[in-house]
């Protein structure tokens, strides 16, 4: 049985990523920027990657920044625009864009009862407002809702305003050639299969300014410091190998999902399912449990072999830490019972039964008082 549901916070590395890390490491460990001929092999290899990347996502070789993930992404991308400048970010963002948009010029917008951001609002805030850039994730990493950014993209693109998406989430899980039509995407490896400390940054094809570790002439100038090949040529391979099967393993996957929210809904009568009607991650529910503290229901899941979370992994160990859930309203008391279940690739129905089975167990024990028989 495998127990792990919790792939939105970082996913097993996927044995094609390791077999490519390792013999990347073996064969091609010089310094891309040096001179002599083992070097230049690197640095080959390094743009073969960046193409073959390219390919993957729509978007050309040229526009690619590799970084460390994309924590390290959206702030770099934040902190290059000048303070005064008004940024647009969505009120579900990852922390790393909230956090890095927060004491800048910036506005929230806001989503519906879906948790979903609506094009009108967006429509409505530039043509008021004209912000320098919106930022709008494509899919929720709490919730699993899509959001609509190819419409958003489209509007900003008409008014001349920039748009960026951080893409973590999609990447590996849906079809990525078309985020190409955003300006700026963020992307990270550990979110489908790769390495750790790996990821990127797209620009736009113009943009010049951006330049977020000074020092050598790496990444066209933009990011110095030797390129980590082995890690960026694994989080390649990981996306190639994913890529042609994801639209039968989200067909797969929706259902197992689906089943698994009605077994929970067998048992528990008061559940509240977030963003339950709005298209979503096929591997992703966000639930209100009925009673009884999260951290109460991952600690006895855990016991059990079961790995679940209750948000963000980057938000974790705050109170009422659901950033999504917290957009849309909820009470101190909701927020303390929020648990995020985010299955994977291979998660099969038998995991996905076998967890809902799990949580009726756990709820007879809290329901006991704490008591395990």
């Amino acid at each position: 049985m495998n127990g792990y549901f919790d792939h939105n916070a970082t996913t097993p590395l996927h044995p094609a990523a390791r077999e490519a890390w390792l013999l990347a490491s073996e064969k091609h460990w010089h310094n891309p920027s040096s001179l002599y001929r083992d070097a230049g092999l690197a640095s080959q290899q390094l743009e073969s990657a960046r193409e073959r990347l390219g390919t993957l996502i729509g978007a050309e070789a040229e526009r690619i920044v590799f970084t460390s993930g994309a924590t390290e992404s959206n702030n770099a991308l934040l902190a290059s625009l000048p303070s005064d400048q008004l940024v647009a970010v969505s009120a579900i963002e990852h922390p790393s864009v909230q956090e890095t948009a927060r004491g800048r010029n910036r506005l929230e917008l806001p989503v519906n009862a879906n948790g979903v951001v609506e094009p009108d609002a967006v429509k409505a805030l530039i043509e008021t407002k004209r912000p320098t850039l919106v930022s709008v994730m494509a899919a929720n990493n709490e919730s699993g809702a899509l959001q609509p950014w190819r419409e958003i993209a489209a509007l900003c693109r008409e008014q001349g305003v920039l748009f960026h998406t951080d893409a973590a989430q999609w990447i590996g899980k849906l079809e990525a050639a078309s985020l190409s039509e955003c300006d700026f995407i963020t992307g990270s490896s550990h979110k489908f299969g790769g390495p750790k400390g790996c990821g990127f940054l797209v620009l736009p094809t113009e943009d010049s300014r951006l330049h977020f570790i000074r020092g050598g002439p790496q990444e066209n100038g933009r990011r110095a410091g030797t390129e980590n090949y082995p890690a960026i040529e694994a989080m390649v391979t990981a996306l190639e190998t994913l890529t042609p099967s994801l639209a039968k393993i989200g067909h797969e996957q929706t259902r197992l999902r689906d089943d698994f929210i009605a077994a929970m809904r067998s048992r528990f009568e008061n559940l509240r399912v977030i963003s339950e009607s709005a298209p979503s991650l096929w591997n992703t529910v966000l639930m209100v449990m009925p009673s009884h503290d999260n951290l109460k229901w991952l600690t006895r899941l855990s016991r059990r072999g079961f790995s679940i979370s209750t948000g963000s992994a980057c938000s974790s160990g705050k109170e009422g830490s659901s950033v999504v859930v917290t957009a849309l309203g909820a009470n101190a008391d909701e927020l303390k019972r929020v648990v995020r279940i985010s299955g994977g690739w291979e998660t099969t129905k038998e995991d996905w039964q076998a967890l809902a089975t799990a949580f009726g167990d756990v709820s007879e024990e809290l329901n006991r008082g704490g008591r395990p028989q």
